[in-house]
């Protein structure tokens, strides 16, 4: 009874904080602390939303597509890295700094040069996409291949196991919780980086949308746009979860063993 009350409640307070700061937004739109063309009420958002729906799921087809490409070249590409950096220790030293200089360059700063390489096509925003992904999942990989317990790898070296064995049956899972953690994130980034890719050039996608929205002064679509992005961003999250559950059913099982203790 009282895990279920804990589940209710932590489902009721996101819900709370989410409804108060709407009711904040709302205020602020009506009392007109804030001109309406610079924020729009929520009412005239939902409305705008509700409109130009059919528009939004088409652009909003393009961008998902552009992230789920990146998205799964990003995984293969981080899972690899971080395979080959586990057992080569003198990649894992020269590659690991280059990967963290990947990640301090802005990606507006790199969407109009991929743009200028790649052309207005799919290609520069699924390389954006893929640079914004894959090092959270490699970063979570390397860091759950070196949390796998040294205990067994050595038994398992004491029985003669090769390399391979190793790897599947202690490294690999081992490292499940890190890289679904890892792909958690990445998912969130996924669709914001394919979003940000269509902002500098394209005919279709999200943020092609809302550059043309913006140039014709509808923040009510803009907005609309953004909540299309957090929700297609949260549908992915807890997608990942789902397959997370589905991959590792023990995780489930020890939570309601504690749970119930």
């Amino acid at each position: 009874m009282n895990r279920r009350s804990e589940s209710i409640r932590n489902k009721l307070l996101p819900a709370g904080a989410l409804c108060l700061l709407v009711l904040v937004w709302w205020g602020l739109a009506a009392s007109g602390v804030i001109p309406n063309y610079m924020l729009p009420s929520p009412a005239d958002v939902f409305g705008a939303f509700i409109r130009d729906f059919p528009v939004l799921l088409s652009h909003a087809g393009v961008s998902l597509t552009e992230a789920a490409y990146g998205l799964g070249i990003g995984t293969l590409l981080a899972f690899a890295l971080a395979c080959a950096m586990d057992r080569f220790a003198l990649l894992e030293k020269a590659g690991l700094p280059l990967l963290v200089i990947t990640q301090t360059i802005p990606t507006v700063a790199i969407a109009p040069l991929l743009v200028l390489w790649m052309g207005f096509g799919m290609e520069p925003k699924i390389t954006l996409v893929v640079i914004t992904t894959f090092f959270p999942i490699a970063i979570g990989l390397l860091d759950g291949f070196k949390r796998a317990d040294p205990d067994a790898v050595a038994l398992l070296k004491s029985m003669n196991a090769t390399r391979g064995q190793i790897f599947r049956h202690v490294k690999l899972p081992a490292a499940l919780p890190h890289f679904f953690s890892g792909l958690r994130v990445s998912a969130s980034y996924a669709v914001v980086g394919a979003v940000i890719a269509e902002w500098l050039g394209g005919f279709e996608g999200l943020g092609v949308y809302m550059t043309r929205v913006r140039k014709a002064y509808a923040f009510d679509k803009m907005f609309a746009v953004i909540i299309l992005v957090v929700i297609v961003s949260l549908l992915l999250m807890k997608l990942v979860s789902i397959i997370r559950n589905a991959a590792m059913p023990w995780l489930r099982y020890r939570q309601e063993g504690t749970g119930s203790n």
